[in-house]
């Protein structure tokens, strides 16, 4: 088994255990690792001190990392519900996911803003995906902007 400390696009950290050094570039590869914190697919091995000691000496524990940003409410909400839905559910969203993703722009807490430029014709047509409250949602709907909303949920290694 090996520990690596992983790092999303979104700059949280977290640590993972893998088999071995091949399974985890195999997940990796494959978008199945999963930011803890946000559930974000791209992520990149971390810089970790090394613990290494001579026959005998003390490893000194190496210093714990910077506390992450805690979950919001409602992901830590999603999260519980992904871990007591139907595995056939939860494929299916995973599955949409990965489609959403692969063909989609990723526009973050940006998400009604753009897609009320895509709708005005103030930017090139395309897909996005990204996070909006709910009384931005209802705006969206309001001026007749077409959009819709998936349950997020985490991916698990």
């Amino acid at each position: 088994m090996i520990l690596y400390r992983l790092r999303c696009s979104k700059g949280h950290e977290f640590e993972s255990w893998f088999k071995d050094s091949k399974t985890y570039e195999r997940q990796e590869k494959k978008s199945l690792i999963g930011c803890a914190v946000c559930g974000d697919s791209h992520v990149a091995r971390a810089i970790m001190s090394p613990r290494i000691g001579k026959v005998g000496d003390k490893v000194e524990p190496e210093a714990p990392p910077p506390a992450a940003p805690a979950p919001s409410p409602e992901q830590q909400k999603v999260a519980a519900l992904a871990r007591h839905m139907p595995k056939e559910l939860r494929e299916a969203l995973l599955k949409a996911r990965a489609e959403v993703e692969k063909n989609c722009e990723h526009v973050g807490d940006k998400f009604a803003e753009e897609a009320r430029k895509i709708h005005y014709g103030e930017s090139d047509k395309r897909g996005i995906y990204g996070e909006t409250t709910d009384e931005e949602a209802v705006a969206l709907a309001e001026e007749g902007i077409e959009f819709g909303r998936l349950p997020w949920i985490p991916r698990g290694n």
